[in-house]
Order: structure tokens, then C-alpha cells, then sequence
């Protein structure tokens, strides 16, 4: 579904961070909720996934978006959200679904019951073998961080949540765009896209010549110009905030889970963030490494450039720049933060 793109005010922009502030942002609402959101010395760490499943998506869906297939029962995108202590900058730095690691020894596989041993395996791997408690397990011990909330999101969730923003998304493009197994097709400059559209262009990863780094890069420009909406006219409306907020967090319990009024809470202690005090990335990456029997194509961390970065987040300081971190073996893995409002569509 195309959208006319409305021409926009000049205002002060509001870009927070991930998929999270997709929820709310109304200080009417705000004011009278409670929540048991932390506020640690630190930071507050909030991990958002995508999960590839196709629930409750009908099956003229499934073909107009190309959504056919079999689900993979893993985890698409992985977003880890660093909220400083101070509420005036936010970090969003993503975790490449191939990232090599090894799942611990002894762990119980949600799907068989059984214990596992020690196995290597892709980072997207620990929802299907552990579900959101696992997920939440690996990442800490990847990255030395405490994840104090998790948010969960699958195709239908955010079908529905981005069909809920008035007039659509934009999503740009200087190059022709066009992937044959998501069916995207993008001809250069704007359009606004609605959910169905805007999953086509999260989701592609052979458009561009850049993989799964391209997706990564894709899904930072999506949730920064769905921010973008949001701030032009739908702060007003504190009822169509809780509806988007309730779409976007679904029902279903997860291990540390964010409340619909925690996610009001933490857009009140934001809403006054500029886009100059966002920055987006992607974890620092070596290279590939060799198939690997039973696990396949990974991808292996800079350790040093991936410490650094965690590092930074641990101690509540912004990302390091890019000149301060190896580049990669492989060009389009190369570590480079980009500021929010550089993300906006013009």
C-alpha cells in the first residue's frame, strides 16, 4: 500500500531508540501511571528482538509480502538499547543474527525438554532451543551487560503496529532497490509504506549488495523515520498511544518482559531526547568464519573493538567513534555508529 507523503513541519525531531518508543510518548497518559521500570546507576539495557514467525498472518499476506516459507523459530533482529542513567543520550547497537557463540553446557531445550551440552551455535539460535530467558542469558554473557527489560516483536505485531501510523513510513533510497526474495522494489528517493511494505524493507537482506549488514542499516532507518511520524501529530492522542503501545507489546509473557506502562514510562523520561543524542550500530565484526557442521555461514567479533563498545556501555559513556575500532575483514562489516537524524528520510 503506498502513502501520499504529508509535508512535514518544522519542529524539534524526537528520536529515541529501537522499536520501543513505537509505544508512546504522551505526558497526559504519563502523568498518572505507575511502573516498576529501573532506573539503574548505569543505564537502563533493554533488548528488542524480531522473531521470524508468521503467526496470525493470513495467506493472502503471506504471498502479496512474500512471506511464505518456513519460519526459522529464531530471531531475526536483535537490538540492545542503552538508555543513559541521565535520560540524555541512547545507544542502539545490533547484533548480526549469524554471530558465532557457544550455548553453555547443561541448558534445557524448550521444544524437546532435553539438556543440551555445550554446542556452538548462531546468537539467533537461543530463542528456539531457550525462548526469551535464554535469548536474554546469552546476550549478557556475550557482552559483559546487564539486560534489565526485553521486548519481543514478530511479523504480525509489527504488520499491525506500523499500519496504526497515519499516512505510513517513509523509507528512501538513492540506488534502485529490489531483492527477489522479499519482493522489495524501491526505486530511488521517498515513499511512505505501510506494514506489510515497510516488513518487505526491514526483512531484505539481498538488495544492496551488503547482506546482512544492509538489513541491520535498514532497520535503524525504519524505526528512526516510524519516530519520526509518530512526533507529528499522534503525541496529542494519549488513546491511540496506548493502542499502538498494546499492539506493539502483544500478550505473551517473556522473561523480563517491558509493560505497555513501563514503555509510557520510559517515552516520558525521552521525550525531550534530540536526534543528536542518538546513535545507532552494529557490533564490531572480524570476518567470517569457516562452515561450520550443524551451524553453517557465522560471523566472528572484533573481541577487542566488540569489548570497547560494551565496554563504553557499561560505564554509561557514548560509542566509540569509528577510527577507534579495527575495520573489518570484510568492507560492509565495518563498524561505523551513525547519529540519528542522519538516519531521516528526506
Amino acid at each position: 500500500m503506498k502513502f501520499p507523503l504529508p509535508r512535514r513541519p518544522r519542529r524539534p525531531l524526537l528520536v529515541t531508540a529501537a522499536l520501543t518508543a513505537l509505544a508512546a510518548l504522551a505526558p497526559g497518559a504519563l502523568a498518572a501511571a505507575s511502573s516498576d521500570l529501573p532506573a539503574p546507576e548505569h543505564g537502563l539495557n533493554l533488548l528488542v528482538v524480531g522473531i521470524d514467525s508468521r503467526k496470525g498472518v493470513t495467506p493472502e499476506e503471506k504471498e502479496r509480502f512474500r512471506l511464505g516459507g518456513k519460519e526459522c523459530d529464531c530471531t531475526d533482529v536483535m537490538m540492545l538499547v542503552h538508555v543513559s542513567a541521565e535520560h540524555d543520550r541512547v545507544d542502539v547497537v545490533s547484533l548480526p543474527r549469524d554471530s558465532l557463540t557457544t550455548f553453555p553446557d547443561q541448558h534445557r531445550d524448550r521444544r524437546t525438554g532435553k539438556m543440551h551440552a555445550a554446542h556452538q551455535a548462531k546468537i539467533n539460535g537461543a530463542w528456539a532451543e531457550g525462548g526469551s530467558s535464554f535469548t536474554v542469558e546469552t546476550v549478557e554473557s556475550l557482552t559483559g551487560l546487564p539486560v534489565h527489560r526485553y521486548l519481543e516483536i514478530d511479523f504480525r505485531r509489527f504488520m499491525d503496529t506500523v499500519d496504526r501510523v497515519d499516512g505510513g513510513v517513509p523509507i528512501c533510497t538513492e540506488k534502485p532497490l529490489k531483492d527477489p526474495s522479499t519482493g522489495l522494489d524501491l526505486e530511488p528517493g521517498t515513499r511512505a509504506v505501510g506494514g506489510g511494505e515497510g516488513l518487505q524493507y526491514v526483512r531484505s537482506r539481498k538488495a544492496d549488495g551488503q547482506m546482512d549488514f544492509g538489513r541491520i542499516q535498514k532497520q535503524h532507518k525504519f524505526v528512526v523515520n516510524t519516530l519520526e511520524r509518530l512526533r507529528e501529530g499522534v503525541l496529542d492522542d494519549p488513546g491511540r498511544l496506548l493502542d499502538l503501545a498494546e499492539t506493539l507489546r502483544g500478550t505473551a509473557d517473556a522473561e523480563r518482559g517491558i509493560s505497555a506502562t513501563e514503555l509510557f514510562t520510559l517515552a516520558a523520561r525521552l521525550r525531550d531526547l534530540p536526534p543528536d543524542r542518538t546513535e545507532f550500530a552494529t557490533v564490531p565484526v572480524r570476518g567470517f568464519n569457516p562452515n561450520i557442521a550443524g551451524v553453517g555461514s557465522t560471523l566472528d567479533w572484533d573481541t577487542e573493538g566488540a569489548a570497547e563498545v560494551f565496554r563504553r556501555l557499561r560505564e554509561d559513556r557514548p560509542l566509540p567513534a569509528a577510527d577507534e575500532v579495527a575495520p573489518s575483514e570484510i568492507s560492509v562489516g565495518t563498524y561505523r555508529p551513525a547519529p540519528g537524524a542522519s538516519l531521516i528520510c528526506p
